[in-house]
């Protein structure tokens, strides 16, 4: 019996996990591996922080794997490989995805009693050059989150917001970006314990909001002409892979004190959210935990960290409904 297949029958039975329940471990993991802890305040944002090999297996082992093939279905739309794609920098690639997003009729936005489906996957880590394959173990649970939820609406004691407090607050946001921009920072501000730039705090606010969904397709076009302006916001000059093996776009920007950098990734075909990583900028070696055995402290410029991706949202009339 191989290693997958007895991961599947420890884990048969149990439920598949949300993002609510993998947060707060998948957290402490992250802040162990950074070797600080993050303030509540940036709890909702659980990305912040690079994953470490450790995390990956850890997940893994604890979550069951299921190995994707989520090849974008789409084979049309306003960028394709073969030439009208724009990878020469932020305001040219962020402001034709604005362009086309304005152009599209907005849907109407989802009922209180409406819930939003989402399925993710996260790839290993794997290392940029030569050492060992750590796998290539994948998660993709399904999600189902109320799309009004008044619970989480009156709970003013942490940063996270309901699918509709998040929508209509990027309706809200206005078209200048300086001023787009500071809000972005009100919405999601630093923690106290955990200093930030400017321009840190403002890329990973935009990060939460460009993943969130749904979002109006107005409201997503003014949010990508305002992180085009976000100092040392970079688009790589190719396209990259995400956790499912799809092509996209990356938007970067190096996190300053971690030797990585954050990239959101963005599908080519139409400007949608696709997924996150985290890539090493620079050779280093992680502060691990006391006691941590097996894991190679050493980190390559290139290795990728984390890598996630969304492979389908929607909004459903009723939780366990699939489009």
């Amino acid at each position: 019996m191989d290693e997958m297949t007895q991961l599947r029958e420890l884990r048969a039975g149990a439920p598949a996990p949300d993002r609510s329940a993998l947060a707060p471990g998948r957290q402490r993991l992250t802040d162990a591996i950074a070797g600080k802890r993050q303030g509540r305040r940036l709890r909702a944002d659980w990305r912040i922080a690079s994953l470490g090999a450790a995390v990956a297996v850890t997940v893994a082992a604890l979550l069951g794997t299921q190995l994707l093939d989520a090849s974008d279905p789409r084979s049309t739309g306003p960028a394709t490989v073969a030439g009208d794609l724009d990878l020469s920098g932020p305001a040219q690639t962020l402001g034709r995805a604005a362009d086309f997003l304005e152009d599209l009729t907005p849907p109407p936005e989802p009922r209180d009693d409406q819930w939003i489906y989402t399925r993710q996957v996260i790839g290993q880590p794997e290392p940029a050059t030569g050492g060992a394959q750590r796998g290539k173990v994948q998660y993709e649970p399904d999600s189902w989150t109320p799309y009004g939820n008044a619970a989480a609406e009156k709970d003013g004691s942490d940063d996270d917001r309901s699918a509709r407090q998040i929508y209509r607050a990027a309706n809200a946001l206005p078209a200048d970006p300086a001023a787009l921009l500071a809000e972005v920072r009100d919405l999601y501000p630093s923690g106290a314990d955990t200093p930030e730039s400017e321009g840190a705090q403002t890329f990973r606010g935009l990060g939460v909001l460009i993943e969130s969904y749904p979002l109006a397709p107005a409201a997503l076009a003014r949010i990508y002409r305002a992180m085009a302006t976000v100092p040392g916001v970079k688009i790589t000059d190719h396209l990259v892979e995400d956790a499912a093996g799809r092509e996209a776009i990356a938007v970067t920007r190096e996190e300053e004190g971690t030797h990585q950098r954050r990239e959101l990734l963005l599908s080519p075909y139409d400007y949608s959210y696709a997924g996150l990583r985290f890539v090493v900028a620079e050779d280093h070696e992680m502060k691990l935990p006391e006691g941590t055995e097996g894991i190679d402290p050493k980190l390559t410029a290139g290795d990728i960290t984390l890598t996630e991706a969304r492979t389908a949202a929607a909004v459903v009339d009723a939780e366990g409904d699939k489009p």
